[in-house]
């Protein structure tokens, strides 16, 4: 293994960005919304815990996706994300292309420690 490489085991940080498997969305829909919850979620942790942010951020900026199969399965994983201190961010569409406006997508959760996250999303399949 080269310097530069870290294992997954070495990051103690990292942003997660809950989907919906119920939302048929292309390739394109479904990045651009996973990329406003990566964006806001790091914006709000480096404002309301710049410890993470800082450390996160150092480390390579760890980010995974997972999934859920609907709507109703991202408000759990929000209340236990925030009473556990980590910032969240779920994900509205504006309805200019390929969904209804107001249509939530993605939930962002962190960056926080992994082993915080992992009480949230761990159980929860990678996309």
């Amino acid at each position: 293994m080269s310097p530069q490489k870290k294992k997954q085991s070495d990051f103690e940080y990292k942003l997660v960005i809950v989907t919906r498997s119920d939302l048929v969305l292309s390739a394109g829909k479904l990045a651009a919304q996973a990329s406003h919850a990566a964006v806001d979620c790091t914006l709000l942790t480096k404002k309301n815990k710049s410890e993470w942010f800082s450390k996160w951020q150092r480390e390579g900026a760890k980010k995974v996706v997972v999934k859920v199969e609907c709507l109703d399965d991202f408000f759990p994983l929000k209340e236990k994300a925030e009473n556990l201190g980590i910032c969240t961010s779920l994900i509205s569409d504006a309805g200019h292309t390929e969904i209804p406006e107001g249509t939530q997508t993605v939930l962002g959760i962190g960056p926080a420690p992994s082993n915080l996250i992992d009480q949230v999303t761990g159980e929860l399949p990678l996309l």
